[in-house]
């Protein structure tokens, strides 16, 4: 645990500082003149007490019939995606810092006293919890019959889906220093690929945690510990064919999804995320800088510079359109043709640090403080 708070503070002294030491400060919001669209709230909901920022793991996860929160009182939520209306709430006694994850007929999460524990989806009682070896920073998920969970010791889990019961463990070295927290598995049919603190991704089979492949996203470089960081913590995105990655080392990679093989990197650091726009991913950098890539070539199609500092969200598609969260609780609506910022909200003033969710009809945000906003285009 010492290991982890050191790496927390001199992530957010890199975060809030430029190479010479000055205190970078976030960019001051242009005025939209004529904005092309107009978002608004349809319902708000709170849940509980967030995180406030100290772990990233906690997220919202949508499914036909609720969306579920979790926080880091250990409460677990269930609500109606279209009207907000509580459909559950059940405690689970320990504090949980990552999910919920959904698989099949459970809900997961992970938590700081090292457990995996596992929910009825229908109405919040626990089935099964699971102890392993060290804190579980980022969500559980599963494809329904295989559970996949990740310690912060570098361990990867696969538990049964009925009782619990390990199946398979992958055990992987930590580095001396890392950034907090870890990117979520990514399940693909009866694949898993998994981004390392060590710079790496691997895919790994389901059943028996096999690896398939293993290739490395980013090397380390650079004369201190800090600058040598590679972690890939940002959230992985699949397209059927190809698997994205991206390190805080400075590496956007493209992969086959079967081989592992590189088919292209780009020199971009970031720890968030992606999100599709037709042929173009768009991926926010560690400084702000928002970028709209060729999903085939890598090759930068736009850059939008306007939002620096300002501590973004992963970025989302919803309707047509890019939508990224800030730490002021801003929603930033981008047109994914040439990054324009065409409108802005605004969901309370809290950061918005949990990835956005997107249903049929609305756009899911949660903020650091518990709560809980659908959003729709009128």
């Amino acid at each position: 645990m010492t290991r982890i708070l050191l790496v927390l503070m001199l992530a957010l002294g890199a975060a809030a500082c430029s190479s010479k030491g000055k205190v970078r400060e976030p960019a001051k919001l242009a005025t939209i003149e004529a904005p092309a669209i107009k978002p608004q709230t349809a319902w708000s909901h709170g849940a509980g007490k967030g995180s406030n920022g100290e772990f990233g793991g906690l997220r919202l996860a949508l499914e036909a019939d609720a969306l579920f929160a979790a926080d880091t009182a250990g409460r677990v939520y269930a609500f109606n995606p279209k009207t907000g209306a509580r459909l559950w709430q059940a405690s689970t006694n320990s504090r949980v810092i990552s999910g919920p994850g959904v698989s099949g007929d459970l809900v997961l999460v992970g938590t700081l006293d090292a457990e995996v524990i596992a929910l009825s989806r229908a109405d919040g009682k626990e089935k099964w919890r699971r102890s392993v070896s060290s804190e579980v920073m980022s969500s559980p998920v599963g494809n329904g019959n295989v559970i996949v969970a990740r310690s912060g010791d570098g361990r990867v889990y696969g538990l049964s889906a009925t009782k619990g019961d390990r199946l398979w463990l992958q055990d992987r070295s930590v580095p001396n220093l890392t950034l907090r927290g870890m990117s979520t598995p990514l399940v693909v049919g009866n694949r898993v690929y998994i981004g390392f603190d060590n710079g790496r991704l691997a895919a790994l089979k389901l059943s028996d945690g096999i690896p398939e492949w293993e290739q490395v996203v980013a090397v380390p470089s650079g004369r201190t510990e800090l600058e040598r960081l590679t972690d890939v913590d940002a959230s992985l995105l699949d397209n059927g064919k190809e698997v994205f990655a991206a390190s805080f080392g400075g590496e956007v990679a493209c992969l086959d999804g079967d081989t592992g093989q590189v088919l292209w990197r780009r020199s971009i650091k970031s720890y968030t995320g992606f999100a599709e726009a037709g042929e173009n991913i768009v991926v926010t950098d560690e400084s702000g800088v928002i970028w709209g890539l060729d999903a085939r070539t890598g090759a930068a199609t736009w850059k939008q510079e306007t939002l620096l500092n300002r501590r973004l969200s992963p970025p989302a598609q919803y309707k047509g359109w890019i939508v990224i969260g800030d730490f002021e609780g801003y929603l930033h609506w981008l047109d994914p043709k040439d990054g324009k910022i065409v409108a802005r909200s605004r969901e309370g003033s809290d950061p918005i640090r949990a990835a956005l969710v997107t249903g049929d009809d609305l756009l899911y945000v949660m903020n650091n403080t518990g709560r809980i906003a659908a959003v729709h285009l009128k």
